[in-house]
């Protein structure tokens, strides 16, 4: 077997698992903060993140509430973010927010801010 590799960055992308989605629309509004998200980060933290594999991680967050709050905590530890709202034009009422992308960051740093939650 390999060996695990060392992740010294990632990002964590987070869906409300509040609102009823089905799997695909979960899958694109994660995709949207990904992007999103990494179009944020600066360029020296994107070069480091892309060269070690991308490291991606996919969470719950129990409310809108949940999820401002941890917006709200990468905000202030400098790392970039990205709030989806959707356009309602599929599943979803429009302007509803439905999932936040984190980083890419540091690990340790996101897992200070995300720790808590549970994988999707």
């Amino acid at each position: 077997m390999r060996e695990e590799p060392d992740f010294k960055f990632k990002q964590c992308l987070i869906i409300r698992n509040d609102i009823k989605m089905s799997c695909g629309k979960k899958c694109a509004q994660l995709a949207h903060a990904a992007v999103i998200a990494y179009d944020h980060a600066d360029k020296i933290t994107k070069k480091r993140w892309y060269e070690e594999g991308m490291k991606k991680v996919a969470l719950k967050a129990d409310s809108l509430k949940q999820i401002y709050e941890l917006k709200t905590m990468a905000d202030m530890a400098g790392i970039s973010t990205a709030l989806i709202t959707d356009a309602g034009m599929t599943e979803i009422e429009p302007g509803t927010i439905t999932a936040l992308g984190l980083g890419p960051a540091k690990s340790e740093e996101l897992d200070k801010i995300t720790g808590s939650l549970a994988l999707l």
